[in-house]
């Protein structure tokens, strides 16, 4: 009897065909002959103490299409692995989920990124665990702490939300003046939410580089991100362009370290973003840039990931 999946995702609406990773995740899935099933957050639901997805089993994927049919209702115990790929913000709606999922690995099933992980590394925070790697950084909502941030850099600052994706709402600033005072308070939600702020790396102009972490590993290709058009952004949601390229002896080394600790948390699939020779974000929840990786290179990361499952 062929064994269950079930994927965690946007809807099919929200995914881009030709580019998402859980795409290609599904592809793969298919390939190797398992049952494929796949979810959003509100199909999950508590029935009697049992967990269960109302999933809809897919009968074919690709670049340019996702057919199904109906959604049945499935016990988690029956599918042999879930994945969690929803993309952030890992907002209420999400936590909620998770807290199912975590109910979910108690009556034995086995969810990827585990959902405790999950709840515990909020994505932009994870890399000050690496100390040694990051640049300069400060968490605050506080204005002054700020401002003095910057004065004590004496160079540009990079501000960005907890909770963002994709390159959104990120900002350069060179000074401080009456448009980032805006900004900064836009993002603090009035200087009541934390945010990010770090020294800028000129570094970014070179890309900013996507290193896959799989079952702990580097893995040996990378996709370097690459800011077009003026933009210090390199994010391809915000207009970068995607070059691989082989992995460097810094980025080995700082995902090895990060691969280690990942492991021991049930985290086998992340991305970890690297600029220049800085750690920068440590994604896990719906890490992508294994589809272009594959596509520039030949290589198939999650052919990879699959075999040692």
């Amino acid at each position: 009897m062929k064994e269950k999946l079930l994927f965690i995702t946007d809807t099919y609406k929200e995914l881009n065909l030709k580019k998402d990773t859980s795409i290609l995740m599904i592809e793969e899935a298919l390939k190797n002959n398992f049952l494929v099933y796949q979810c959003e957050l509100n199909d999950l639901f508590v029935d009697q103490e049992k967990v269960y997805a109302q999933a809809r089993k897919i009968i074919a994927a690709g670049a340019t299409q996702v057919e199904g049919i109906s959604k049945e209702d499935i016990s988690f115990k029956n599918f042999k692995y879930t994945f969690m790929r929803k993309d952030p913000p890992v907002d209420e709606n999400y936590i909620n989920a998770l807290h199912l999922l975590g109910l979910a690995e108690i009556q034995g099933a086995k969810i990827f990124n585990k959902p405790n992980s999950i709840k515990e590394f909020n994505e932009k925070i994870f890399a000050i665990h690496f100390k040694d790697f990051i640049p300069r950084t400060l968490i605050t909502s506080n204005l002054s702490k700020i401002e003095d941030f910057h004065k004590e850099l004496e160079e540009p600052i990079v501000v960005k939300p907890l909770d963002g994706m994709g390159g959104k709402s990120i900002y350069m600033m060179e000074e401080i003046n009456e448009e980032e005072y805006v900004i900064l308070k836009e993002l603090t939600n009035n200087y009541k939410t934390q945010i990010v702020v770090q020294e800028f790396l000129p570094d970014i102009y070179d890309g900013d580089v996507r290193v896959l972490i799989i079952h702990g590993k580097p893995y040996e290709k990378t996709l370097a991100r690459i800011p077009q058009g003026g933009s210090f952004k390199g994010n391809l949601a915000a207009g970068g362009k995607g070059e691989v390229r082989d992995i460097s002896d810094i980025q080995m080394r700082i995902g090895s370290v990060v691969g280690e600790f990942l492991m021991e948390k049930d985290i086998n699939f992340a991305g970890i973003d690297i600029i220049g020779q800085k750690l920068t974000e440590i994604n896990i929840t719906s890490p992508t840039c294994a589809r272009e990786i594959f596509e520039q290179s030949g290589m198939n990361p999650i052919e990879e990931y699959f075999k040692k499952l």
